[in-house]
């Protein structure tokens, strides 16, 4: 059996609303499936608005650009994230600034942030991973102390709550990634949420090159083309109209996974459950412990023998050659011992939407397999 790290769940009315794309010749970014995703995406998570892109990595661009920070402002986060988000940050003329993880959640510390806290910070980048959220009650603590933003970044995050309160309602703008292996998925796509309307018009302005509202192709600044097409917020409304169904699903895998895998030595499994939030596996992850002999890229490749395909875990920002050649974290002289750790010994198995009882029992019998045979 081979079984796929990610396979997406196509099965609503996906085809029926791509043929209407294709019949009424709405192809582009400016057709009706646009405004429709906006609205349902925004009124799914609580937000006032929302501004669809083409990825959710110009998401966290266009964020960072409508805040309109000033050149050089720090903005904080964690260092065991995607490179998008730092990328973003650099790309504003502005500095990240780390913190290290938590061991369990494997979310950002937030109580490293105030430390990190100078004069020239403007934001915190809030980053939820892997189906737990950051803990953002004191976060939002210090961001009312300190007169500071958040840029809440859920882009692994749709239908997760914290709190009962979704996750992408609580930033000053929030972004969203529709990758195949999201909730929801419109092949590539994003969006920014927010609830202010000077915001949603930067963002849109952003996404559609600054044209002036009164005059198309004139320009008074320097905007992009980001704009989700059509095509693209067909499948996102098709993908919308099941996530009851979905989320459903993602908590069953993790479920399974959980009772099929347990017990097994030398696994970090993730949590079930924080005090204020229950896993809404996103992917299944895990970390391997200290005293297993092999670190997570030779466990991947023994899975990927047995026909088992994984995904490893992000590599911290501190130990990322791009920025250790600008001099950026002390040239590579920080450190960050949780996103180093789990970065080495961190990878996770196959979750998507598709999977099956029979394709999550062979996962499971081949990662005891791997562990036994290391013992």
């Amino acid at each position: 059996m081979n079984v796929s790290v990610n396979e997406p769940d196509l099965l609503g009315n996906e085809k029926k609303y791509l043929c209407e794309c294709i019949d009424t010749g709405w192809i582009s970014s400016e057709g009706p499936f646009i405004e429709r995703f906006e609205k349902g995406v925004a009124e799914f998570c609580g937000r006032r608005y929302g501004a669809a892109v083409c990825n959710g990595s110009v998401a966290l661009d266009a964020a960072m650009l409508a805040l309109g920070l000033e050149k050089g402002s720090e903005v904080i986060m964690p260092s065991f994230t995607i490179i998008s988000c730092a990328a973003a940050i650099v790309r504003a003329d502005c500095i990240p600034v780390l913190v290290d993880s938590e061991a369990l959640t494997w979310n950002m510390d937030v109580e490293q942030i105030e430390s990190k806290i100078t004069p020239k910070t403007k934001a915190v980048m809030a980053v939820h991973l892997y189906g737990l959220p950051v803990d953002m009650e004191p976060l939002l603590k210090i961001a009312r102390k300190y007169n500071i933003l958040i840029i809440e970044d859920a882009a692994e995050a749709i239908g997760l709550t914290y709190d009962g309160k979704h996750c992408g309602s609580f930033g000053d703008i929030s972004c969203f990634s529709f990758y195949p292996n999201k909730h929801v998925t419109t092949g590539e796509g994003g969006m920014i949420l927010c609830d202010s309307d000077e915001l949603r018009d930067r963002c849109r302005a952003l996404r559609n090159l600054c044209f002036v509202p009164e005059r198309r192709f004139v320009h008074r600044e320097l905007g992009y083309n980001f704009r989700m097409s059509n095509i693209q917020a067909a499948l996102g409304v098709a993908q919308l109209e099941k996530i009851d169904v979905t989320l459903k699903k993602k908590r069953y895998i993790g479920a399974r996974y959980q009772e099929l895998l347990s017990g097994v030595k030398g696994l970090q499994l993730p949590l079930s459950k924080t005090d204020h939030a229950d896993n809404l596996y996103w992917v299944f992850g895990i970390v391997l412990d200290d005293d297993v002999p092999i670190d997570a890229r030779e466990f991947q490749k023994r899975l990927q023998k047995r026909g088992v395909g994984t995904r490893p875990f992000f590599w911290p920002m501190h130990e990322q050659p791009v920025f250790q050649e600008r001099g950026m974290f002390g040239g590579g002289g920080e450190h960050y011992p949780v996103a180093e750790s789990i970065a080495r010994r961190g990878f996770y198995i196959p979750s998507g939407l598709a999977l099956t009882d029979e394709q999550m029992e062979y996962v499971a019998d081949q990662v005891k397999a791997v562990v036994e045979e290391l013992s």
